[in-house]
C-alpha cells in the first residue's frame, strides 16, 4: 500500500481551524498499520508505504482519517472501505477515493449461524397451526466496539415483541445456541399475546424473521447495534427446516443522504495479489526452465530474461525471480550472467549499469532481501539520533530560519556527512556474501568489457569501481538515507525538518561514493558544491576504493558473527505474568518488549531497566495461542526451558505473525529447539487443549515448520514459481508477440519491424524454442487451476461457515462458473 495525501478535510470548529490527522490501515476493523501525525494540515501528506503478508480472510481492506486535539483525544473525520472483490479494479493506480461517514451500520461485520425449522401442529381439536423454531448457534468475527465486545442476539418475527439471548463476555466469537420459538399460525381460540400469531396462512410468505446482533455496554447511552439479519419465511415453504451460515447487514435506515464530498478525500495506491499454490511437482517444468536460465546461451534466450522482456515493469518480474533464485542458491550465477550481457551493450562506461534494466532490478531485490539486516548494523543507530536530535543542517542560505547560523549548520552536516561516510567504508567486512559475490561479478565483466585483458597496463581503472558503486551506494545506501522508513530503519516517513537533513547527507554521500573527477560539477546548486569542498581532500576517494575492493573481492571468507547486540525489533504488547513469585497474580500487563540477536526482554516503558530477560538460547519454540485459552485473539507462546510458558498477546493479526517469524528465525539454530508443543494453556490444572493433568507433559501438536536462519530457505519457492506463471499468463499476448519476432528475425534479415524492436533477441532460434515451452508449461498450470476451480466449485456450499449467505465475491464466482460450465456444454 502507498498512502498519498489527503485533502480538502472539514476544518475544525476552534478558532484556528486546523487538525492534527493520522490514517490507519485496517483488516475489517483490525487496525495493522498507522502512520505518523501531520500536524497542522487540512490537506496532510502522508508519502508512507505498508507491505503485510495477510495472515486471515477478510471482506474489507479499510482506511480511517483520525484527528487528534489538544486534549490528545481522537476522533474518526472519515474512511474509505475497498471490498476484497474490488481490490484488482485499482491494482497499482494512484486513486482518489471520497471518504465515507463512520456509523455504527458502516462498521458492520461478522457472520452469524441460525437454524430454523417450520413445523405444523395438530392440537386437540383437531386444528392445524405452524410454529417456528429459530435456533442462533454462534457468531464470528463480530466487531470490537470501545475495546470490548459483550454480544447478544435479538429474535424478532413481527411486531415489538422481541427474545433475547444470554448476553456472552469478552468474546467476539460467541456461542450462543438457543431457541426461540414462535406462533406463525394459530387456532381461533388462541391469543397468548407473548407470541405473535397470523390467522391467514397465505400470509406467512409475507412475513420475516430478523435476528439483531448488540454490544452489551455499560455507558449510559444504550447497546451499539453490531449488526442485523432478515430472511422471509417463503424459502421454508420447499424445506421446512433450513440451516446456514449469513453474513450480517447494516439497518435498512442506516445510509443517510450525505454529500459525498463533506469529508474530502484520500489518495491511495493499492497492490493486490492472492495466488493458489499447489504442491511442488506441479511446477517442475517451468521451475527448471527457470532455474537453468544462468547456463543458456546467450542468456536473452532464457526464460527468466523473457520474463523480464514481457513484463511492463522490470520490478514485476524482478521481485518473484530473485526470490526463487535465492531459495535455490543460484542469484549469482544469474545475475552475473544478464550483468555480463548487459555490460556487453553498454557502448558509453560511464552509463554502465544507470537504467532500469532487469539487471538493475534483480540487483535492487537482492541487495533488499539479503542486505536489510546489513542495513540495520551500520545506518540504524545514527538514523535514530538524527531523528530524535533534530539538528539545524539547513545550507542553503534562502531556507535559513531566522536565529540559525549558516557556519554552524554546515559544521552539524559536515559532521553527521563524516560519521555517515565513516561507518560506510568500514562496514565492508559485515557485508553479506551474496552481495560480495555479485560486486565481484560486476567488476570483473566491467573490467573485461572496457579494459582489455591487461587491466594494469591500460589507463583509468575507475570504471572496476564505478561498476560497484553505482549499486552499492547509489541503489542501497543513499535511497536508504534518505527515505528510512521504506528500509525498515524508521517505523515513518521522517518529519519535514529531518526529511531535508537526510536528503543533504544523501546527496554528499552519493556523490562521495560516485568517485567522479570533477565532484563540484555534479551539484546543481551553488550551496552544495560549497559545502562539498570540505570532502575533496584524497583521503575520501581512498577510503571509498578500499571498500568497495574489500566488498567485490574474489574468495573473501566470511565475517565471523557480530558481537555487539542488534536491535531487530521492538513494540509495546501485552505478556501474562510467568508466574515467577510464588503467590504472584498471573494477570495481564502492557510491557516494552525489545529483541536483539543476544536477548529477548521487556520492561515498563521504552528505556527503562529490563524485568526479564531471556536469552535467545532459551527460547525453545515459538508457536501461536489458540483463542479458547484467554478468550483473547492474537496470541503467541514463548517456550522455555523447564516448561516455563510466556503467553503475549500482539496488537493485530499482522505484527503476530511478524513477532512469530522473526523471534523463530534468530532462535532456529538452538540445539534444544523442541518439536511437540501445546497449542492451549494450562489452566484450572489440566492443558486446555489435550485435557492432561500433569503441568510438564511434552506436547501434543508438532512444532510448525520454522524459519532457517539462512536466506536462501526463508522463501517459498512453489509459490514464487506460482507468481511467475500468473505473470506469463497476464501476458501471454506478449509472448505470442515475441514469439513472431523471433519468426520474422529468423527469416527476414532487413530493418526491424517497430512493434518487434521492444525485445532483445540476439539468437531467434534457441528464444523460439523458450517460448514454446514456456507457453506450453503454463498451458499445463492453466488447466490444473482451471481443473483445481471446478472441483471447487462441485464441493462448495452456498450459506457454509467458509461461504456464508451474503458473500458477493463467492456469488460473482457462482456466475463465473456457471458462465464457464455453459460455454463448454
Amino acid at each position: 500500500l502507498s498512502l498519498g495525501e489527503a485533502k480538502n478535510l472539514p476544518t475544525y470548529p476552534g478558532p484556528n481551524k486546523m487538525r492534527d490527522c493520522y490514517c490507519t490501515v485496517n483488516l475489517d476493523q483490525e487496525e495493522v498499520f498507522r502512520t505518523k501525525i501531520v500536524e497542522k494540515s487540512l490537506c496532510p501528506f502522508y508519502g508512507e508505504d505498508f507491505y503485510c503478508e495477510i495472515p486471515r480472510t477478510f471482506r474489507h481492506l479499510s482506511f480511517y482519517i483520525f484527528d487528534r486535539d489538544v486534549f490528545r483525544r481522537d476522533s474518526i473525520i472519515g474512511k474509505v472501505a475497498i471490498q476484497k472483490e474490488d481490490l484488482q479494479k485499482y491494482h497499482n493506480r494512484d486513486t482518489w477515493f471520497q471518504l465515507q461517514h463512520v456509523d455504527a451500520d458502516s462498521e458492520v461485520q461478522g457472520k452469524v449461524h441460525l437454524e430454523l425449522r417450520l413445523s405444523e401442529v395438530i392440537t386437540d381439536t383437531g386444528v392445524v397451526c405452524h410454529k417456528l423454531a429459530t435456533r442462533v448457534l454462534e457468531c464470528q468475527g463480530l466487531p470490537i466496539v470501545n475495546g470490548q465486545c459483550d454480544p447478544y442476539a435479538t429474535v424478532t418475527l413481527a411486531g415489538p415483541s422481541r427474545q433475547k439471548t444470554k448476553v456472552k463476555k469478552k468474546t467476539n466469537n460467541p456461542h450462543f445456541d438457543e431457541v426461540f420459538y414462535f406462533e406463525v399460525t394459530r387456532p381461533s381460540s388462541y391469543n397468548k399475546k407473548s407470541h405473535f400469531d397470523i390467522e391467514d396462512v397465505d400470509e406467512v410468505d409475507k412475513m420475516e424473521i430478523r435476528v439483531d446482533l448488540w454490544n452489551a455496554s455499560n455507558l449510559k447511552f444504550g447497546d451499539e447495534f453490531l449488526g442485523e439479519l432478515r430472511l422471509p419465511l417463503k424459502f421454508l415453504r420447499q424445506s421446512s427446516s433450513y440451516e446456514a451460515w449469513y453474513f450480517l447487514q447494516p439497518r435498512d435506515n442506516g445510509n443517510k443522504s450525505l454529500k459525498p464530498d463533506d469529508l474530502g478525500s484520500l489518495r491511495l495506491n493499492v497492490v493486490y495479489t492472492e495466488d493458489h499454490v499447489f504442491s511442488s511437482d506441479y511446477y517442475s517444468p517451468l521451475r527448471d526452465l527457470l532455474l537453468k536460465s544462468a547456463d543458456v546461451e546467450p542468456v536473452s534466450a532464457s526464460a527468466a530474461h523473457i520474463l523480464g522482456e514481457v513484463c511492463r515493469e522490470k520490478q514485476e518480474a524482478a521481485i518473484p525471480l530473485v526470490r526463487l533464485f535465492l531459495h535455490y542458491g543460484r542469484i549469482v550465477p544469474f545475475i552475473s550472467a544478464i550483468a555480463n550481457a548487459e555490460v556487453k551493450r553498454t557502448q558509453d562506461p560511464n552509463t554502465i549499469f544507470r537504467g532500469n534494466s532487469l539487471t538493475s532490478k534483480c540487483i535492487d531485490e537482492t541487495m533488499k532481501l539479503a542486505g536489510m539486516h546489513y542495513l540495520q548494523v551500520t545506518l540504524k543507530p545514527i538514523i535514530d539520533e538524527i531523528c530524535q536530535v533534530h539538528k539545524p543542517c539547513e545550507i542553503d542560505p534562502v531556507k535559513l530560519k531566522d536565529g540559525e547560523n549558516l557556519e554552524n549548520n554546515r559544521e552539524n552536516l559536515r559532521q553527521y556527512v563524516d560519521r555517515i561516510f565513516t561507518v560506510i567504508t568500514k562496514s565492508g567486512v559485515s557485508c553479506p556474501t551474496v552481495m560480495c559475490d555479485i560486486f565481484f561479478s560486476l567488476r570483473e565483466s566491467a573490467a573485461k568489457r572496457f579494459q582489455g585483458e591487461d587491466l594494469f597496463l591500460i589507463g583509468d581503472l575507475d570504471v572496476r569501481y564505478t561498476a560497484v558503486s553505482s549499486f552499492i551506494f547509489l541503489r542501497f545506501f543513499a535511497p536508504a538515507i534518505l527515505s528510512p522508513n521504506l528500509f525498515q530503519l524508521t517505523p515513518h516517513h521522517p518529519d519535514p525538518q529531518t526529511s531535508r537533513t537526510l536528503t543533504l547527507i544523501s546527496k554528499t554521500i552519493q556523490t562521495l561514493g560516485s568517485l567522479s573527477k570533477s565532484k563540484s560539477a555534479n551539484f546543481k546548486e551553488s550551496y552544495m558544491a560549497t559545502f562539498y569542498d570540505y570532502f575533496n581532500e584524497q583521503k575520501y576517494a581512498d577510503a571509498v576504493k578500499n571498500f568497495l575492493d574489500l566488498i567485490s573481492s574474489s574468495g573473501r571468507r566470511d565475517h565471523k558473527s557480530i558481537e555487539q547486540p542488534i536491535l531487530l525489533k521492538e513494540g509495546f504488547m501485552i505478556k501474562r505474568a510467568q508466574g515467577r513469585k510464588r503467590f504472584g497474580m498471573k494477570n495481564f500487563k502492557k510491557r516494552w518488549f525489545r529483541l536483539t540477536n543476544h536477548e529477548f526482554t521487556y520492561q515498563k516503558s521504552k528505556g527503562d531497566h529490563p524485568l526479564c530477560s531471556i536469552p535467545i538460547e532459551n527460547i525453545l519454540a515459538v508457536e501461536r495461542l489458540e483463542e479458547e485459552s484467554f478468550k483473547m485473539k492474537n496470541m503467541f507462546q514463548v517456550i522455555q526451558p523447564e516448561r516455563r510458558v510466556l503467553y503475549i498477546q500482539a496488537n493485530n493479526c499482522v505484527e503476530a505473525k511478524d513477532w512469530i517469524d522473526i523471534l523463530t528465525k534468530v532462535s532456529q539454530c538452538n540445539k534444544k529447539r523442541l518439536t511437540v508443543y501445546h497449542p492451549s494453556a494450562y489452566l484450572n490444572g489440566h492443558w486446555l487443549c489435550c485435557k492432561a493433568t500433569a503441568d510438564n507433559t511434552p506436547g501434543c501438536t508438532p512444532c510448525t515448520g520454522g524459519l532457517p536462519a539462512n536466506i536462501q530457505l526463508d522463501i517459498d519457492g512453489d509459490r514464487e514459481t506460482e507468481r511467475i506463471y500468473s505473470l506469463f499468463n497476464l501476458y501471454m499476448p506478449k509472448l505470442e508477440k515475441m514469439q513472431e519476432a523471433c519468426g520474422s528475425k529468423s527469416v527476414y534479415d532487413g530493418p526491424e519491424e517497430e512493434e518487434y524492436s521492444t525485445f532483445i533477441i540476439d539468437d531467434p532460434k534457441e528464444t523460439y524454442k523458450t517460448l514454446k515451452l514456456i507457453i506450453e508449461g503454463v498451458a499445463t498450470l492453466e488447466q490444473e487451476h482451471a481443473q483445481y476451480k471446478r472441483d471447487k466449485f462441485k464441493k462448495t456450499k452456498y450459506g457454509s461457515q467458509e461461504h456464508p449467505i451474503g458473500d458477493k465475491s463467492f456469488q460473482t464466482y457462482i456466475r463465473q462458473q456457471s458462465e464457464i460450465s455453459a460455454h463448454s456444454i
